[in-house]
């Protein structure tokens, strides 16, 4: 039996849009989700404890950075993931992949694996499909990632037919070399680029295999938003309605509602903490810079529509305030706003799925938070 499972509970007839459960180890989590991303075992500037306040459920780590600093093993002797960081709610672990094959020319991809130098040290890695499962069976979280090759785009045919050859050929690796699987699941992951063709074989050869879940990946990586969307159908119209649909490194607002309307169930990205230190803000009626002139004496809260710590305690001014000076208290503030957003958003589209109406949600969305989302980057 699967570490975990999902049960759909709810499907919106406006739009198709699932509304779930996903039943892991550490906890039940509903669906559509967003995880917040901690990438070394912490979400930056946040407590686990403020996690918990903010109805966060899965929280990611990655095994790349984890592997060289403190290591595996080090994890695995204090307890495993969730007692190192002391969070206990559902976890999740990426592959490391998507950061090795960001090093660009410094990494030589292999059939064997990874080969690339550490970004701490310079000192000569390896990374395999085994390698990776092994480090992930030692971190401990709910859920795992197989090694895959995120291809950058755009690239040809023939190079990401190549590459989704590789991806499917690792995936069977690494499920044959996953130890854990009473308390770990593991999660394929759909790759093809651009290309319909190649994101409908991969899913097809995916499933064949029979992982607990399935991962989207390789978008999110500079191209325009329809292509985007279409390489999410390409995907998701192969992958069974009985497991979970995770779609990789995507927190743009507008992206999780139209990832929602088209079946995804798990969404993460470091956005919302990363744009938060240079104080950049998601609220209900659009982007904030916190370093605009016109907030040196606006004494109201930054989003009165939400219920976060930072807005029912403070004031844009302050939070303008403590970003110009710099204070860690402010990146903190602003960190959490963010987060606490994107929750909230799920929450909300959750809610319009219950009552199929989410259609009508994304339009009172763009109507409020502006139409120009579509096409540009938060």
């Amino acid at each position: 039996m699967s570490a975990i499972w999902y049960e759909l509970k709810h499907v919106c007839k406006a739009t198709g849009a699932r509304y779930g459960i996903l039943h892991t180890p550490h906890g039940d989590v509903e669906t559509p989700m967003f995880m917040p991303v901690g990438t070394a075992a912490t979400v930056k500037g946040i407590s686990p404890e403020e996690l918990k306040a903010m109805n966060a459920g899965v929280v990611l780590s990655n095994t790349y950075h984890l592997w060289l600093r403190p290591g595996e093993d080090i994890v695995a002797k204090a307890g495993g993931l969730h007692r190192f960081m002391n969070y206990d709610g559902p976890m999740l672990t990426d592959s490391g992949g998507f950061q090795v094959f960001s090093l660009g020319k410094t990494r030589q991809i292999k059939e064997e694996g990874v080969y690339f130098k550490s970004i701490l040290d310079g000192k000569s890695l390896f990374l395999s499909p085994e390698k990776a499962i092994h480090i992930q069976n030692k971190l401990g979280a709910d859920i795992i990632m197989s090694l895959d090759e995120c291809a950058p785009y755009p690239c040809t045919h023939e190079y990401m037919e190549d590459s989704v050859e590789r991806t499917l050929r690792w995936a069977k690796r690494g499920k044959e070399a996953h130890q854990n699987t009473e308390n770990q699941a593991l999660f394929g992951i759909v790759q093809g680029g651009a290309y319909t063709d190649l994101r409908e074989h991969c899913a097809k050869e995916l499933v064949k295999m029979d992982f607990p879940g399935y991962s989207i990946g390789g978008t999110s990586v500079g191209e325009p938003k329809d292509v985007m969307y279409q390489m999410i159908d390409d995907a998701i119209r192969f992958l069974p309605e009985d497991k979970p649909r995770y779609l990789m490194g995507v927190g743009n607002p507008i992206d999780l509602i139209e990832g929602a309307i088209r079946g995804v169930d798990m969404f993460d990205c470091v956005l919302p903490t990363r744009v938060a230190r240079h104080g950049a803000l998601m609220t209900s009626y659009g982007r904030v810079n916190i370093n605009n002139e016109k907030y040196k004496e606006d004494f109201t809260p930054l989003d009165p529509n939400c219920d976060c710590y930072t807005c029912t305690h403070y004031t844009k001014a302050y939070l303008r305030h403590l970003h110009k000076a710099d204070e860690l208290f402010g990146k903190r503030l602003l960190s959490i706003h963010n987060v606490r957003f994107l929750l909230k958003l799920a929450e909300d589209i959750r809610d319009a799925i219950r009552h199929d109406r989410l259609d009508k949600f994304k339009e009172e969305f763009l109507d409020r938070y502006g139409r120009d989302v579509y096409e540009r980057a938060f």
